[in-house]
């Protein structure tokens, strides 16, 4: 039994997340200078940051003990960035896009969970990947397979497989909406719709809606939040499901990770609806928000391992690809036909 006092554990836990941190801010920094210049502007500094991250990981050696800080920054520092630029909303705008969002986003996870395990049936894939992979790139990427793992008894190797398809599919998809934005023929609105009903983690959502200016971003991470509010929901039916079958590990609702940073960005948007806050004030908390934001986007690209690829294999890596695919036209399809 320990003997270290509480603080200072607390204390050497933060210390351990200096390195990372710092790492994240210098690069987070070198993304928004060269998003200034011309050309890489179009990207960007949330998909620059996804570069430069990416980039350091593969052709520089990240220490072990950055992992901490860089692991904080792509969790924490995402929602803190996400409750910040609920400032840019009104509590009326969310109301009149409520309706419109839930049948999008209800229709992607449903899409995805009917079709990427008959996918992964189809490609060979042992075990649980297909459920895993499914759940990841229709609710919201690791999360979602963190908490569905323990349901449908996944081993821990498929689970780190499944996390490690979801970023490296989420991140091309993510990179492949910025480049194409400007050929999609989509407004603003719309490309926020596209972005945030399509793809997987809500870091990959906020880096690929940037190219479409501040109503896309906020927009797209608004319908994305409503797929990550499903998590609980459609976790808790998967384990009826997997009762039903013989699995006695259904959770209960105390053991389901929820979402409490929706709460936050619901409030702050309460905060600019109701005009609390200073302008000034305001302007400055959503620029802080946007560079916590890009700091979480350093932290994705720092994650994402590209000897992954050898891991994985062609067959998961084809059945992450191919529904990512899937859900980009099925997306595409909807928001054109039915002029969302």
């Amino acid at each position: 039994m320990s003997t270290k006092p509480l603080t200072a554990q607390g204390n050497s836990q933060s210390l351990g997340l200096v390195p990372g941190l710092v790492l994240t801010f210098v690069l987070a920094l070198v993304a928004k200078q060269l998003a200034s210049l011309p050309y890489l502007n179009l990207l960007g500094s949330m998909v620059l940051a996804i570069l430069v991250g990416m980039a350091w990981r593969h052709f520089m050696e990240v220490p072990e003990t950055a992992f901490p800080g860089i692991t904080f920054a792509s969790k924490n520092m995402l929602r803190y960035g996400i409750i910040l630029l609920g400032l840019r909303l009104n509590i009326p705008q969310i109301l009149a896009s409520g309706p419109q969002v839930l049948l999008l986003d209800l229709g992607i996870v449903f899409t995805a969970l009917t079709f990427i395990p008959l996918l992964a049936k189809k490609a060979g894939l042992p075990g649980n990947y297909g459920s895993l992979i499914a759940i990841g790139t229709g609710i919201c990427g690791a999360s979602a397979i963190a908490a569905t793992a323990p349901v449908i008894k996944a081993h821990e190797e498929e689970v780190a497989i499944s996390v490690g398809i979801i970023s490296l599919a989420g991140t091309f998809m993510a990179l492949a909406y910025a480049l194409l934005y400007p050929v999609l023929h989509f407004s603003s609105s719309q490309f926020g719709l596209f972005s945030g009903s399509t793809l997987q983690e809500l870091g990959h959502v906020i880096a690929a809606a940037q190219a479409g200016g501040p109503d896309s971003l906020d927009l797209a991470i608004l319908v994305k939040l409503g797929r990550v509010a499903l998590l609980v929901p459609v976790v808790l039916l998967l384990g009826i499901y997997y009762n039903l079958r013989g699995n006695k590990t259904t959770p209960s609702c105390q053991k389901l990770p929820f979402p409490w940073f929706i709460l936050g960005f619901l409030a702050l948007s309460m905060f600019n609806t109701w005009h609390i806050l200073p302008p000034v004030l305001v302007s400055s908390l959503i620029q802080l928000g946007v560079f916590l934001l890009t700091m979480g986007m350093v932290g994705l690209g720092l994650n994402v391992n590209l000897d992954m690829v050898r891991r994985v294999g062609s067959k998961g890596l084809s059945v992450g690809f191919l529904g990512s695919l899937f859900l980009t036209l099925y997306g595409y399809l909807v928001i054109t036909w039915l002029q969302f």
